[in-house]
């Protein structure tokens, strides 16, 4: 292309000779005649060199800027090598119009906790988790945690058996100075370390510290539409947070989803009661304000034949005797095996043991219809909304069952 080129040049500069190209065995031979006449030249053959020159400048153009493209070829996405010499660097071609960029992405987001507005980072780099309801998904989402309190979380999560994530301990006894020591960009607090919200902040000042805590201890009929609430908008805050807005919204929908199907599984006349199970003793879950069950009563409408005063959140339940429980004669138990999640294999007394071997309560309609449904084993120390799906669609199956 280059000697088609030098060769088109020769041709506009000096018209009077003619080159004739040539090729044998890949090797050009140039040949020229000379046809200036000596003194005078026709007006027909001026004309005819005019248009000559008007054509081979035209082709040199065309010659040119076809080196010009193999040029661009042999430097893709780059600058020519002029430009890039003289700059130093090679900057990448845009066809007018075109935008290379994208739409950025925000750096921070706005995240509303029960305190107020947080300014949070995008994608933060060293997290500390502290609120039970979130560990699951955080886990599910591959997201990284400097520091948890393993004592508080289920035996088989995979932040409990990573030795790169820093031990805070219980809620009980929490060793907050690690906290400051992994010098975090973000701190994740809610359920049982609420309480030390104050305390994170003024521990580790330059970080965004959230508080995705949700009341369902109510007894006044909201305890449910808290707990609904409280998990799509703590899902909705770390989807935003971790960029993760997509598989937020469709594990909000599972969550909707199990808890419709649950709700149309109930017939609206079985009795039910929900019992704690806990060192081998049976403790009530009084509707509305009972852990874990409490909650659920206002979100299906269950019917209730248990009235009892002055209940409580009690983790372990209020102490009822079994008695009262088989006289209100339920048509359905739900029970929640709080030592699964927190005793070793050898200490622990499990739910099913303990309901069977309740002689009060074998002539129960619950009990001899094998009408009981159990929470998930790690429920006690992993209630998120993962544990509530699967809580949900144990009882629509269970309810589906038992009224096909």
């Amino acid at each position: 292309m280059k000697i088609f080129a030098i060769w088109i040049l020769k041709m506009v500069m000096d018209p009077a000779k003619i080159y004739m190209v040539d090729a044998n065995e890949n090797h050009y031979h140039y040949q020229w005649k000379y046809r200036m006449r000596q003194g005078h030249v026709s007006g027909g053959e001026t004309a005819m060199k005019k248009m000559m020159m008007f054509m081979l400048s035209a082709m040199l153009v065309l010659t040119l800027a076809a080196c010009g493209g193999n040029a661009a070829e042999e430097n893709p996405g780059g600058a020519s090598a002029g430009a890039a010499g003289a700059s130093g660097s090679r900057e990448p071609a845009v066809s007018a119009g075109q935008d290379t960029a994208g739409p950025e992405k925000p750096a921070t987001v706005q995240i509303t906790d029960v305190h107020g507005t947080v300014t949070v980072p995008v994608h933060p780099q060293t997290v500390v988790a502290l609120d039970n309801r979130t560990f699951e998904t955080l886990e599910a989402w591959g997201i990284r945690l400097a520091a948890a309190p393993k004592n508080v979380m289920p035996a088989d999560s995979a932040y409990v058996s990573d030795d790169t994530v820093q031990n805070i301990g219980s809620h009980t006894e929490p060793n907050l100075e690690i906290i400051a020591a992994v010098n975090p960009d973000l701190v994740i607090v809610g359920q049982r370390f609420a309480r030390y919200y104050e305390d994170i902040k003024n521990l580790v000042p330059q970080a965004a510290v959230i508080d995705l805590n949700f009341d369902v201890t109510a007894g006044d009929g909201t305890a449910g539409e808290n707990l609904a609430n409280g998990f799509r908008a703590t899902i909705r805050a770390l989807g935003q947070i971790f960029d993760r807005n997509g598989e937020a919204d469709a594990l909000i929908a599972r969550f909707d989803e199990a808890m419709e199907a649950a709700r149309a599984a109930y017939n609206g006349t079985d009795t039910v009661i929900s019992v704690i199970v806990s060192g081998g003793n049976i403790g009530y879950s009084a509707p509305r304000n009972g852990r874990v069950w409490g909650p659920l009563y206002d979100i299906f409408g269950w019917v209730s034949p248990l009235a009892v005063e002055n209940t409580s959140t009690d983790h372990q339940g209020d102490e009822i005797a079994v008695e009262a429980i088989a006289q209100a004669n339920p048509d359905w138990l739900m029970v929640l095996d709080r030592d699964a999640a927190i005793s070793s294999q050898e200490e622990k007394i499990p739910a099913r043991d303990v309901i069977a071997n309740a002689p009060a309560l074998q002539n129960t309609t619950a009990v001899r219809n094998g009408r009981i449904v159990y929470a998930p084993a790690d429920t006690y120390t992993n209630e998120s909304i993962q544990t509530y799906i699967e809580i949900f669609e144990e009882i629509a199956n269970a309810f589906h069952s038992a009224n096909p």
